[in-house]
């Protein structure tokens, strides 16, 4: 989400072309907005900006509920080794509720690494060098 949104960002014009190529909306979860607003934070317009996103139907937040923070929990044990952030927990939980197999995120290196409950690699995108 930073990358989209800040064009200073290095990533920004292949994030934002890679939008054009995927299918709409699409999903994501309050703890990757809550973290990317955090990563934001010295630009208060684009925290706005990131929630418009939101109010504005272009992300679209799947809910989380409090029975589903055990499985956030188990996800955060198993991969302690790579130290994930509670918004990798999160996708990949609501990947594998929900069926999705491709994760938009920059963050190959942890993503390469967790695997759906079907015990498969997930497709990230964008392709990055």
């Amino acid at each position: 989400m930073v990358a989209i949104l800040s064009a200073t960002d290095q990533y920004h014009d292949l994030c934002v072309a890679t939008l054009h190529d995927l299918p709409g909306p699409l999903f994501s979860c309050w703890p990757v907005i809550t973290e990317a607003a955090w990563l934001l934070r010295r630009s208060p317009r684009l925290v706005t900006d990131l929630l418009q996103s939101v109010s504005t139907g272009f992300l679209e937040l799947l809910p989380l509920s409090g029975m589903e923070a055990g499985a956030l929990s188990e996800f955060m044990a198993r991969y302690a080794n790579l130290r994930p952030q509670l918004a990798d927990a999160a996708l990949v939980h609501l990947a594998n509720r929900d069926g999705f197999d491709t994760i938009f995120t920059l963050d190959r290196r942890d993503f390469s690494v967790y695997r759906s409950a079907k015990n498969r690699p997930f497709r990230i995108v964008p392709e990055t060098k």
